[in-house]
């Protein structure tokens, strides 16, 4: 049996319990089981039910799909969050919406027995391919019961011996480098290059982001990401409000302040530092689409790891992203600049279960990040990005 990669000791002693009794059920239906691996599958099925910046991660794995299957009906299925965003991925036919108990907000979602069912009624498609980017026991489940003809996924949250592709996830790679490998696998082959792009955002949603962030902008351009969307990932507002402040005086940049209807308190202190001419606060205004649109138009985003730090990311937006407890190894976008200090006990990764030492309080790996090293990569990247556009400037 695989090692899982589950720390909360509870949830893994449990874990193991299921996988050692599927692993039992697996052997004895094995020599009943029919497989073969789809040379050419018509249909596939994708299963990515988490969080924004979750999908956004396994987009280039999701492009790979469809350059190795040009002709396949390709469905993604996500959590309802993030239904307008999958909507803009090129590579995908169709998107069905379920969510997750265990993934939504406030126990809000369907239990495992109502998605099992969901998963059997997918039956009827007949899928060629199944494969799940979620490391989990239950999404896993849901891939055996689709009745696909082959399927992929991870050991490292249970229920590997369901899977015809059983693969271990490496906890020192890229979400993004993994989910490419776990495609290649499934299908033996590598991808070729193609020229779709990650997301295609509608024509009418970047017009109104340019409506929203109106004309005459005094440049450059920067965003401000402040919510760390979990306590244990939230950086000082006070330093958030420091380096926005800072920007707007010392390099005449206009702020944009992003964030949801839950978060306008905290934009709203951050937003009264900053002059009003060199504001723009959208906190609570945009869905994802429209988000993705005004963050396309920025110069830079400032953030922790959040979602709209991955979703920059997808509309190539220059990013500077202070970490905390989240691996960047993991989960910081290629070509970012990070912001961290090391310390023995991080990045721990602990971020849904985080240590008692921890809570109640800014973890200390991100308090001891201050506004000034934020700022300085700030500048850093605008000055790069200044000299790079300058005229005459060649590149290497």
């Amino acid at each position: 049996m695989s090692r899982l990669q589950i720390y909360d000791p509870r949830e893994r002693a449990l874990v193991r319990a299921a996988d050692g009794a599927l692993a039992v059920a697996a052997a004895v239906a094995r020599p009943f089981r029919r497989r073969a691996r789809p040379a050419a599958p018509a249909r596939i099925l994708l299963l990515r039910l988490e969080r924004i910046g979750d999908l956004v991660m396994v987009l280039p794995a999701i492009r790979d799909v469809r350059a190795l299957a040009p002709a396949a009906a390709i469905d993604l299925v996500v959590g309802g969050w993030n239904a307008a965003l999958a909507g803009a991925i090129p590579s995908v036919s169709s998107v069905e919406t379920l969510d997750a108990r265990w993934l939504g907000r406030n126990g809000r979602g369907t239990g495992v027995g109502r998605l099992l069912a969901a998963a059997r009624r997918w039956r009827t498609r007949r899928y060629d391919l199944a494969i799940n980017f979620e490391p989990d026991i239950r999404s896993n489940l849901m891939l055996a019961a689709s009745g696909a003809g082959w399927t992929a996924g991870w050991t490292s949250g249970g229920g590997g011996s369901l899977l015809d592709c059983a693969l271990e996830y490496d906890g020192r790679a890229h979400t993004s480098s993994n989910a490419r490998r776990l495609v290649s696998s499934a299908f033996q082959r590598a991808a070729p290059d193609s020229p779709l792009d990650l997301l295609t955002l509608p024509d009418d949603v970047r017009r109104a982001a340019c409506v929203r962030l109106g004309p005459g902008l005094q440049a450059p351009l920067v965003g401000v990401h402040a919510s760390g969307g979990r306590p244990v990932k939230q950086w000082e507002p006070e330093k958030f409000a420091e380096v926005a402040q800072r920007l707007a005086v010392e390099r005449g940049a206009t702020i944009v302040l992003t964030g949801s209807t839950a978060d306008r308190a905290l934009v709203g202190g951050i937003k009264k530092t900053i002059p009003a001419r060199q504001v723009i606060d959208v906190s609570g205004e945009a869905d994802l689409l429209l988000l993705a649109a005004l963050l396309e138009r920025l110069d830079l985003l400032i953030t922790g790891d959040t979602g709209p730090m991955h979703l920059a990311a997808a509309v190539s937006t220059p990013i500077v992203a202070v970490f905390g407890p989240s691996d960047p190894r993991r989960y910081a976008p290629p070509g970012a600049r990070i912001v961290r200090i090391d310390l023995p006990c991080s990045p721990c990764n602990r971020i849904r279960l985080p240590p008692a030492r921890c809570k109640g309080h800014t973890p200390d790996c991100l308090a001891g990040i201050t506004a000034d090293a934020v700022f300085d990569a700030a500048v850093s990247v605008l000055d790069r990005a200044s000299l790079r556009d300058a005229p005459g400037h060649a590149t290497a």
